[in-house]
């Protein structure tokens, strides 16, 4: 699904209009890229963590010239997905779900 069309579906569900729905998810993006940067971590209850990682330096091979190659340290952006995105995935893969996050189960009465 390419951002469009994501725009699209969020206007639909949330019945509102598209460039409203474009300002809304642009401005999410924003606040998860701020936050990174910033070099917190940004914790979607269920959905899953957006946090940033440290790779060290390390020595590696050109792939044409075989000659090795010293690549640096940085940091990278990492999500990690949350119990119901995971949940949903695996329902979806195994064909018991139509899409739809299945409300968590609740111990008490039956």
């Amino acid at each position: 699904m390419r951002k469009n069309e994501w725009i699209a579906q969020v206007a639909k569900q949330a019945n509102v209009s598209q460039v409203e729905a474009g300002k809304i998810l642009n401005t999410a993006l924003d606040v998860i890229a701020r936050t990174l940067a910033s070099g917190e971590k940004l914790t979607l209850t269920g959905f899953g963590t957006f946090e940033v990682r440290n790779s060290s330096a390390r020595t590696g091979t050109h792939p044409r010239t075989g000659q090795k190659i010293k690549i640096p340290a940085r940091k990278r952006p990492a999500f990690t997905a949350g119990t119901a995105l995971r949940g949903a995935v695996t329902a979806k893969a195994n064909g018991r779900s139509k899409g739809k996050v299945a409300p968590k189960k609740t111990a008490g009465r039956r």
